[in-house]
């Protein structure tokens, strides 16, 4: 008897669990689907872009190309921190900043951080490990003239079942000889939810 019913049972939460399955399927990447209300990869890939569109269609471009006939500015993304009430990557939205950049063909564009830390190792190796014709040089690294900063905050204001999520996200660039900020952009993402 005792048999029959652990049968059973098991047999009940397979069925149960069976008609609780959920289903999962492939989208476009760059298909918008907000679920949460929350930032997501959509925000972070239409603020890149556009703020990498303000910043290119600065005065700074062209006043650096004058200034040094014609050379293609060399930019550093540095730190965007994330001063937001919820937790973002601040690393897939600097890598849609960057990739926005090398789009543009209108900059260069160098390593920052941990990235820039692993070449350097690398070439050090090759100073001991790799023949003296393929052994890549210290001394040869290209030096930024500008570097980007900045920040993404958040402000959020709830009533009831109801939730408007604000995000505004600022980016600076300097000369990084000067200390001189040439740009400074925002971009705002205002997003209401009703529960």
């Amino acid at each position: 008897m005792k048999t029959i019913s652990l049968l059973t049972l098991v047999l009940s939460l397979a069925f149960l669990s069976g008609c609780a399955s959920r289903k999962v399927e492939r989208v476009a990447t760059e298909e918008a689907i907000d679920l949460s209300g929350r930032w997501n990869d959509t925000d972070s890939r239409l603020v890149a872009d556009e703020m990498v569109n303000q910043v290119l269609g600065a005065a700074w471009v062209s006043n650096f190309q004058q200034e040094h006939e014609g050379k293609k500015p060399v930019v550093i993304v540095g730190l965007v921190y994330n001063k937001s009430h919820e937790h973002i990557s601040a690393e897939t939205f600097i890598k849609d900043v960057e990739k926005a950049f090398i789009n543009s063909g209108r900059v260069r564009l160098v390593q920052a951080g941990d990235k820039r830390e692993e070449l350097r190792r690398e070439r050090a190796a090759q100073q001991e490990f790799a023949s003296m014709e393929t052994a890549k040089n210290w001394g040869k690294e290209l030096g930024a003239d500008f570097m980007m900063n900045g920040d993404i905050n958040s402000i959020v204001d709830t009533y009831k079942k109801e939730r408007v999520n604000y995000y505004q996200v600022n980016l600076e660039l300097s000369n990084l000889e000067t200390n001189e900020v040439v740009w400074i952009g925002d971009k705002k993402i205002k997003k209401y939810i009703n529960k």
